[in-house]
């Protein structure tokens, strides 16, 4: 990594981390909180590539699992989740042949955020019921699903992902931290 790379993926894994220390966000009755730990982490993605964003999103999930309430169970599910907001539109990027910078027209992320959307629920649903809600709570799988239907842990992942890749987007696009990033 370039100096410039290393400085900039510290700072927005500490971002990251700071907004989860200060835990900006919000806390449904379900106790899925819907914050902007992972803003900083697909920010990342639009402004220096999908390798970035990784190193970014691991950075910020190993300083989040060290003073979290949450602990390692809550970074892990929160870099679980997001993973696919940031791989699925840079797959559409290389598929397409264009650089993340190509994102500059919202329209574009419809289809990679809508598909992304889908493969979070896939993902976080399950591992919520057999993983993290028996680990967090004691419950088993079985109390799991019947104290927590599918619709609202994939629907609050749903806002979720939508709030991720919508704030890094403006503020890359719109706020013009492009202007920083690896395609200028």
């Amino acid at each position: 990594m370039k100096s410039y790379e290393l400085t900039t993926a510290a700072a927005l894994a500490a971002i990251s981390a700071a907004l989860q220390l200060v835990h900006v966000g919000v806390a449904t009755p379900s106790g899925i909180w819907i914050d902007l730990v992972a803003v900083s982490w697909v920010l990342a993605y639009f402004l220096y590539g999908t390798r970035m964003s990784l190193v970014v999103s691991i950075a910020g999930a190993l300083i989040i699992t060290l003073f979290a309430p949450s602990t390692w169970l809550g970074a892990l599910m929160k870099w679980t989740a997001t993973i696919p907001m940031i791989a699925v539109p840079a797959a559409f990027a290389v598929m397409a042949r264009m650089k993340p910078s190509g994102y500059s027209a919202a329209r574009k992320l419809i289809l990679p955020v809508a598909l992304a959307l889908v493969i979070r629920a896939a993902v976080i649903v399950p591992l919520n019921y057999y993983f993290a809600i028996p680990i967090w709570t004691g419950w088993t799988p079985e109390e799991a699903i019947a104290n927590l239907p599918w619709y609202l842990i994939a629907g609050l992942n749903a806002i979720q992902g939508v709030l991720e890749v919508a704030l890094a987007w403006l503020l890359c696009f719109r706020f013009r931290l492009d202007r920083f990033s690896a395609w200028r």
